[in-house]
């Protein structure tokens, strides 16, 4: 792999993680596999360390450290030890985010210091089910009441709907004649109205509490609307080439982890008397997969590089979440089948990241999402020529 850029302090930071996750995340990882949920001292535990949200000025509970490539650490570390159920970056660069861009002074005093420490644990509820990439089909409303707003809607496939103690709920705000003006709501855990269904059982990601969330004139005070009530669907639109750079770094982090897993199982394998890693055709689909894996680390690198200087558009970090997920998926795909029979076994991590893997080319929008923003950037006016 050529080399990349990370600072010493950042070498240091990630031999630290990985050190808090080997200590503190993996031994527990079957256990909240087991029991469909992680525990909520695994995001006290990283809090008390700094290592859950650094972003936040120091007055907020954080290290004041924008940089994006410490977030891509915590993301490749967490892959490694195959915790990606753990839903710790959501909780810190998707979802707190939208509070320190759009959330006042005091909203930012109230809300950051106990989700930097981990006190309070976050999701975002933009899904329903009539509602997932087109969020301009969202039913749920919210209608000004004067002195509070009441709002009124369903979510579903909520990450962290279980756990979460306060939720960012995007809800429309003057449907019949706007349908794109949108507010950004915060809804804290115990507020009259706000009921969890189940936790949903899925193919992959056992230990992520994925729920349902329903909102029945639920009064929420002016003072937990985050920005301008009307501007919500500007502001998600805001955040979705970070939430798309996220994913990307998961699922290419995932596609390593599932690399040497498979290279492991491979040297260790004998077929007709010797290692299946001698076999040309296992040695022309490794390689093919490595030079796959390797290109795309070197674009996603550069993504961040761009998005550090603000220049990340929405259309490239839609390619980098288009590819990193097909490719994982045809990555885990080939590494089941590289591992035979022993692949569709559960105690085999291949089969574990397998199922965990289908779910990346849909969430943070679809496949063919992507390709919808990125067919219709190269026939736009903003197209811009390789020569010039």
């Amino acid at each position: 792999m050529l080399p990349r850029n990370f600072t010493e302090e950042q070498n240091m930071f990630r031999a630290a993680y990985r050190k808090f996750l080997e200590q503190e995340i993996a031994p527990n990882i079957e256990r909240w596999r087991e029991q469909g949920i992680v525990d909520r001292d695994a995001f006290t535990k990283a809090g008390a360390q700094g290592f859950l949200m650094i972003w936040p000025e120091e007055q907020y509970g954080g290290m004041g450290e924008k940089d994006f490539r410490f977030e891509q650490i915590i993301i490749e570390e967490t892959s490694r030890i195959h915790g990606g159920d753990w839903a710790n970056t959501l909780h810190s660069r998707l979802v707190g985010p939208y509070i320190d861009r759009f959330g006042n002074d005091e909203q930012k005093a109230r809300f950051l210091p106990k989700c930097a420490s981990g006190e309070t644990i976050l999701a975002i509820a933009m899904t329903e089910p009539d509602a997932g990439s087109d969020l301009a089909g969202m039913r749920a409303n919210a209608k000004d009441m004067g002195d509070h707003w009441l709002l009124n809607g369903t979510k579903t496939y909520i990450t962290n709907g279980i756990n979460s103690d306060v939720v960012i709920v995007a809800a429309k705000t003057d449907p019949e004649n706007n349908p794109y003006a949108v507010g950004l709501f915060l809804v804290e855990r115990g507020m009259e109205g706000f009921e969890r269904g189940r936790n949903l059982k899925k193919m992959g990601m056992k230990a992520q509490d994925t729920a349902e969330l329903f909102f029945k004139d639920v009064r929420i005070p002016k003072e937990n609307v985050l920005g301008d009530a009307t501007k919500g669907f500007i502001y998600l639109m805001e955040g979705l080439a970070e939430e798309r750079l996220i994913g990307a770094c998961g699922f290419l982090s995932g596609a390593h982890r599932a690399f040497e897993v498979t290279r492991e199982f491979t040297m260790e394998r004998k077929v007709f008397g010797k290692p299946l890693s001698k076999m040309q055709n296992t040695e022309f689909k490794m390689a093919d997969l490595r030079t796959e894996i390797d290109v795309a680390q070197a674009y996603v690198d550069q993504c961040v590089a761009a998005h550090n200087a603000g220049l990340l558009t929405s259309e490239d970090a839609a390619k980098a979440k288009l590819y990193t997920s097909e490719l994982l998926c045809k990555m885990v795909d080939e590494g089941v089948q590289l591992h035979g029979g022993a692949g569709f076994m559960d105690e085999y991590p291949i089969s574990r990241m397998y199922t965990d893997a289908r779910i990346t080319r849909i969430f943070a929008g679809s496949s063919e999402i992507m390709k919808l923003i990125i067919g219709r950037d190269l026939y736009s006016d903003k197209f811009v020529s390789f020569f010039e």
